[in-house]
């Protein structure tokens, strides 16, 4: 077993459920998400791109691609967070979460189309 492609393979998949868990719940509703939640999903995605600079080949670079996506998402999802509480500490309006969880929800889906790269890719491997 290869760690280097386990580890790959794990801020991949993590990036996608740290997203997933961040998106879930009412869009309007800021008691269903949380900054913290928010701000591990950017690290863990800014981590898995970091990773896949390294790989030369047409799906590495689609890859990174996707990982590029899910992270402008994110942090403009995490400044529009900033700019919507104004660094007073109090939860975002309605308005401004479902933006916020709009953002989100594009970064999921480009880490799901990530994931099913991945996982196509490790298929075609023949041993």
């Amino acid at each position: 077993m290869n760690l280097e492609k386990v580890v790959f393979a794990f801020f991949i998949i993590l990036s996608l459920t740290a997203t997933f868990g961040f998106v879930v719940g009412d869009f309007g509703d800021q008691d269903h998400h949380n900054v913290y939640e928010l701000f591990a999903a950017v690290v863990v995605n800014l981590i898995a791109t970091v990773l896949k600079f390294g790989d030369r080949s047409h799906i590495g670079a689609v890859l990174l691609a996707t990982s590029l996506v899910a992270d402008l998402h994110l942090i403009i999802a995490g400044v529009v967070w900033a700019l919507a509480t104004g660094g007073s500490g109090l939860a975002p309006g309605t308005a401004a979460m479902g933006a916020i969880v709009s953002l989100a929800s594009g970064a999921l889906l480009a880490n799901g189309v990530s994931v099913i790269l991945l996982v196509s890719e490790t298929i075609q491997l023949r041993r």
